[in-house]
């Protein structure tokens, strides 16, 4: 496979929305360590990034690729309202 072909797989939607994810998880568990505004606005921000990607993904993506991206955007959305919760 040459670069081209894997830039193409890196770029799919289906590795945006979890890459979003990933960061949202970053952001979320930085937040909890440290719950500064500072850092839970990022949390909120990478929060916003993530449903777009998924959203984004729902409308182009396979249906396993969805649920798995919803179920991690969804726990990671419970990890954030925890945090609101703490405060």
């Amino acid at each position: 496979m040459n670069s081209h072909d894997s830039s193409l797989q890196r770029n799919n939607p289906a590795n945006s929305a979890l890459d979003s994810v990933e960061k949202l998880h970053r952001a979320v568990s930085s937040a909890m360590s440290h719950p500064t505004e500072q850092l839970i606005q990022q949390a909120e921000n990478s929060l916003s990034h993530a449903e777009r990607a998924v959203a984004q993904l729902t409308d182009e993506g396979n249906p396993n690729s969805v649920e798995l991206a919803e179920e991690l955007l969804g726990e990671e959305k419970e990890r954030l309202s925890e945090l609101h919760s703490k405060r």
